[in-house]
């Protein structure tokens, strides 16, 4: 066999010269290469276009040049933006004479007014590139500008003008940019469109974020949208994140009544504000800001943050002499809390375009001296809560080292309430008949879910995202993955070779996914970690797959839940034959219906439908060899087994020839294909 360096060698010199260097000009790059300027063409870098609009418009209000904000989504997918700020210069611009200041901010990467000066004190655009990169991947854009008592309009096409400014006329009682755009189909697919929800929560949190602006909110009464969206609303928040707060710990018991809310002025024109609370079932969120932008991944300011409300509380615990205090780590601090933090700064740094994290140094320093010293202030002027509060978190990180000490995740009894980590929202009853655990994909599923529940005898898990395939992960991955991890521990059995059938918390384990592909894909990872962990689980009858609907129709005062097409057919077919016209709502997941919905069609052991999951009995009363063909319903039981140890292999294990030889064998099966 030849050397594979002799072989290379050997190969005829491919050409490689001048002529094979691009040089790509204008906003080619961003259409050429989308993943770099917004991560990617899937549901979240559609919206990102969306939101650097708003962010523009947002700039101008936190600016004080503007105080509303107009959002509208059109019945074809068209996004129309517009504020009553200065609008966007039209004067050519000084370095090209012969294009207005608009075009050259619409078609040319990093320009614009946020670089440095006075224009924007503090600005969520900075890099120049945003709205230039909505312009290059939009297949429709038109511009009016409405300024010095003039109206401008310019129309572009996938980044490049299709005319010249035109002037429309003077123009009384008007200021302001609008922004129209339709996202392009050649980028994004044929079926990529607005999400009435996504944007509405988007326009929502920032006129929580900034209390001196009114975000005027429409869209089409066609277009589909959760009960929750209304097709208008006008969006404006007096209390800040104070009023976000208020809205989110609705009925929800704090460890304090009181929450930790306020706002300060720092050096350098930057201001923080804040708003903290400690739920008493560590059902807590984080949601972390910078000049309005949402910082997904946290950051400086983030760890400033919690810096500064470790130390408070160790030294809280300091002046009342109490030693235990010590042991508190930040972790314990914000682990389950409601947390809502908001910075406005000059030039922060991000990393990357897409902004999810900041990385500005001088963000920790500034938001941990603040809000140590506002906490501390917090702690001493009620000092009964302060002591529940420490009490708390100090029986928090106790726990914690307990668990960092055990060999074995879980409980020590089964009965025993502890403070478990994680997102689980446990129930009440002590012991484990006719309680059940929900085990649900994401924080929205979760909060749905939290609310439909009954606290008595269910208790939620969400989950983020898919879990790792334990079928394929080595040892090491599977100790070191949070969600298996936070599972195992929930359920208080161990798992492999240390379970125990007797410590299980639950008497019924429920997975409860969306009633689609991702949805499937979960419940089937879930049950490869079941089968393969907790195998003594699923023989003894404690799992099961919940049936959430797909469809609800209505028509006047009857409403009935389909579980899919085929069901939804048939009751077009029979129930609703001659009712007129009928409503036909598809949930799009758990997160987006209503509690009361996934309580009577999913969660109420009165109305729901549950799969309990059954595997074939695996031990046989003898050695096979000494089994004769009267205990043929054993031996077709090991079969089973076999099959089925056979089947997760293929499907779930490391090597993917064997799913490609399954798919191959029974691809022409297959009478509905869901993608």
């Amino acid at each position: 066999m030849a050397d594979l360096f002799d072989s290379n060698a050997a190969r005829k010199p491919e050409t490689y010269s001048a002529k094979d260097i691009e040089v790509l000009e204008g906003l080619e790059p961003v259409r050429r290469r989308p993943g770099m300027y917004i991560g990617g063409t899937d549901e979240r870098a559609l919206h990102h276009l969306a939101a650097e609009i708003l962010d523009n418009a947002m700039d101008e209000a936190v600016a004080g040049h503007a105080s509303r904000i107009e959002m509208e989504l059109a019945e074809d997918g068209t996004l129309t933006i517009r504020d009553n700020g200065r609008g966007i210069p039209v004067d050519p611009h000084p370095k090209f004479p012969d294009k207005s200041a608009l075009e050259v901010i619409l078609t040319t990467l990093h320009s614009g007014g946020k670089f440095g000066g006075d224009v924007y004190k503090t600005a969520g655009g900075l890099h120049g590139v945003g709205i230039s990169v909505v312009n290059a991947l939009s297949d429709r854009m038109v511009v009016e500008i409405a300024r010095d008592r003039q109206l401008w309009r310019q129309e572009y096409s996938r980044g490049l003008p299709q005319g010249p400014l035109l002037a429309l006329g003077p123009v009384l009682n008007r200021r302001g940019t609008t922004i129209t755009a339709h996202p392009d189909a050649t980028v994004f697919g044929p079926d990529a469109a607005f999400k009435p929800a996504t944007l509405y929560r988007l326009a929502r949190s920032k006129a929580y974020l900034f209390r001196g602006v009114e975000i005027r909110w429409s869209c089409a009464e066609t277009l589909p949208r959760p009960d929750t969206v209304p097709a208008r609303d006008t969006l404006h928040f007096p209390g800040g994140l104070g009023d976000f707060l208020a809205s989110s710990l609705t009925d929800l018991p704090l460890i304090v009544d009181k929450p930790f809310v306020g706002e300060a002025d720092l050096a350098g024109g930057a201001r923080v504000e804040w708003a903290i609370a400690w739920p008493e079932d560590a059902e807590g969120f984080a949601h972390y800001y910078c000049n309005t932008i949402p910082t997904h991944d946290g950051g400086t300011h983030e760890l400033g943050l919690r810096t500064g409300l470790t130390r408070a509380i160790r030294a809280h615990g300091e002046r009342l002499g109490n030693k235990r205090a010590a042991v508190v780590a930040a972790e314990d601090v914000v682990g389950g809390t409601v947390i809502l933090l908001s910075l406005f700064m000059r030039d922060p740094q991000f990393q990357g375009q897409t902004k999810d994290r900041l990385v500005s140094p001088e963000a920790t320093r500034l938001v941990d001296a603040t809000l140590k010293d506002r906490f501390e202030h917090f702690l001493a002027d009620d000092p009964v809560a302060a002591k529940t509060l420490l009490d708390s978190l100090i029986e928090k990180a106790e726990e914690r080292q307990r668990r960092k000490q055990q060999k074995e995740l879980g409980r020590k009894t089964a009965t025993r309430k502890l403070r478990l980590p994680g997102k689980l929202a446990d129930c009440t009853r002590d012991t484990q008949i006719g309680t059940e655990i929900f085990l649900v994909e994401g924080d929205s599923a979760g909060g749905s879910a939290k609310q439909a529940r009954n606290r008595d005898t269910q208790a939620i898990l969400p989950l983020r995202g898919k879990i790792l395939n334990v079928a394929s992960a080595s040892a090491d991955k599977m100790r070191a993955n949070q969600e298996l991890s936070d599972l195992i521990l929930a359920l208080g059995c161990g798992a492999g070779k240390q379970y125990q059938n007797d410590r299980l918390r639950y008497e019924r384990v429920i997975i409860m996914t969306d009633a689609d592909v991702d949805g499937a894909h979960i419940a089937a990872l879930l049950m490869t970690f079941f089968y393969r962990e907790m195998p003594e689980l699923v023989r003894n009858g404690h799992l099961y797959l919940a049936l959430p609907p797909l469809y609800r129709l209505s028509a006047g005062d009857l409403k009935i839940y389909a579980r899919d097409d085929a069901h939804k057919e048939t009751l077009m077919a029979t129930t609703f034959s001659g009712k007129g016209k009928v409503e036909v709502s598809r949930f799009k997941g758990l997160g987006e219906m209503p509690p009361i919905s996934l309580r009577e069609t999913t969660m109420d052991p009165k109305t729901r439908v549950l799969l309990r999951v059954c595997t074939p009995h695996t031990t046989p009363l003898a050695p096979l060899s000494e089994l004769d063909s009267s205990d043929e319903a054993v031996l077709e039981g090991v079969e089973q087994a076999r099959r089925t140890a056979v089947l997760v292999e293929s499907l779930m294990g490391r090597k993917p020839e064997l799913r490609y030889n399954f798919i191959q064998e029974n691809a022409r099966f297959v009478r509905d294909l869901d993608i």
